[in-house]
């Protein structure tokens, strides 16, 4: 079992090859709940998912914040971020 003191950031992709960011603090659970179509909105049409990458944080508020940076860019820097190619996401 996940330790739920944990504060996960995820990126899924989605069946369509758009990407879903995230937080949860139980990330099998989540991935999980996406894939029963009990998820976001946005991914019950795209199922399934894959998790294709995860961060871990020490609180809630980082990985949220986290998780809004990631959102705010282009794909393009989005996959190079995934890819450990970027470090272009920062805190706005």
């Amino acid at each position: 079992m996940e330790n739920e003191n944990k504060h996960y950031f995820y990126v899924v992709k989605c069946r369509d090859n758009s990407l879903y960011a995230g937080y949860t603090n139980n990330l099998e659970r989540r991935i999980a709940t996406h894939n029963a179509g009990k998820g976001a909105k946005y991914t019950r049409a795209r199922l399934p998912v894959i998790c294709i990458h995860f961060e871990i944080y020490e609180t809630k508020q980082e990985a949220m914040r986290m998780e809004y940076a990631f959102k705010q860019l282009t794909r393009e820097t989005k996959e190079k971020y995934i890819r450990g190619a970027s470090n272009e996401v920062t805190e706005k």
